[in-house]
């Protein structure tokens, strides 16, 4: 029988935590931008601080996409699997079909 391995996330804890906390931010600055008091929401809430707090939002959501999660380590972290990987050739493309001709006939 083969060893069972763990099941492997694409997002760790870490990732996870950033996640929330970009939502915060963004549920933040929406509810800051309709906290304003000015007629149409054109006051320094609506206009300046929400828009900063949302965007701040979106950076920290990209992080969190983008951050490697702890721990991470390559699929292929141990010798035997390098050596394996190392010793398959590589694929071949796939050949071309040959062209045929049409099979519909001009009026």
């Amino acid at each position: 029988m083969e060893p069972t391995q763990e099941p492997r996330f694409a997002f760790g804890t870490r990732n996870y935590r950033l996640m929330f906390l970009g939502l915060a931010v963004l549920a933040a600055g929406f509810v800051t931008m309709t906290l304003d008091s000015a007629d149409y929401g054109e006051g320094f809430l609506g206009i300046t601080l929400g828009p900063i707090l949302l965007i701040i939002g979106f950076l920290i959501e990209f992080w969190a996409i983008m951050a490697r999660p702890h721990g991470y380590a390559p699929v292929a972290a141990d010798a035997t699997t390098r050596e394996t990987l190392a010793q398959q050739p590589a694929p071949a493309a796939p050949a071309a079909p040959a062209p045929t001709a049409p099979t519909y006939k001009r009026p």
